[in-house]
C-alpha cells in the first residue's frame, strides 16, 4: 500500500526529526507486526507530532494491524497529551469503519482495566464422544507389590542364560 507525502506542520524542528518521523511513519504500515507496535510506542513519546501521526494511521484505510498499532501507541501517550488521545480514541467510536470502531472500543475497555471480550476458541468447544471411566474388577484381587517380588527368583538383569 502506498503512503501519501504528510505535509509539514512547522513543529518539526530540522531535517533529522522530519527523517526520524517519516521513518516511523513507515515502520507503523510496515507488514512486521514487531516493527508496526515499536513505531506506534515511539511516535506516543512525540507529542503533537505523533499524535497526527498515529490519528492518521487510525483513521485511515489501512489494514486493521495498523489500526491496532495506531490504537497502542494513543494507549501509551504520557502527560499532556494523554488527553487528547483518549479523545482520538472516543471520536473513534463514532467512525463510519467498524474496523476503527472496534479498535476504539478495545483500547478504551484496556485503559479502563478490562479485559477485551475474546471470541471462544474452537479447540475447548469440541467435546469427546468417550467418556473415561472406572473399570470393574470382576472378584480379581490387586496385585501387590510384595506378591511380584515373591515370585521372582534372579535379579532382574540377569535373565540371560548361561553360555555352555
Amino acid at each position: 500500500m502506498e503512503i501519501e507525502k504528510r505535509k509539514l506542520s512547522g513543529r518539526e524542528k530540522d531535517e533529522a526529526s522530519i527523517r526520524l518521523l517519516e521513518k516511523l511513519r513507515d515502520q507503523l504500515y510496515s507488514s512486521n507486526a514487531s516493527n508496526r507496535r515499536q513505531a506506534a510506542f515511539n511516535l506516543s513519546w512525540m507529542q503533537e507530532d505523533g499524535l497526527e501521526i498515529l490519528k492518521a494511521a487510525l483513521f485511515s484505510n489501512s489494514h486493521i494491524t495498523t489500526k491496532n498499532a495506531a490504537a497502542y501507541g494513543l494507549r501509551n501517550m504520557r502527560g499532556r497529551m494523554k488527553k487528547m488521545a483518549l479523545e482520538v480514541l472516543q471520536q473513534g467510536l463514532k467512525y463510519r469503519s467498524s474496523d476503527t470502531r472496534s479498535v476504539c472500543k478495545s483500547a478504551l475497555l484496556r485503559l479502563e482495566g478490562k479485559p477485551g471480550k475474546k471470541p471462544a476458541s474452537k479447540g475447548n468447544a469440541k467435546k469427546s464422544r468417550f467418556e473415561i471411566r472406572d473399570v470393574p474388577k470382576r472378584g480379581r484381587t490387586q496385585r501387590t507389590i510384595g506378591m511380584m517380588r515373591s515370585r521372582r527368583q534372579k535379579p532382574v538383569g540377569n535373565r540371560r542364560s548361561p553360555r555352555n
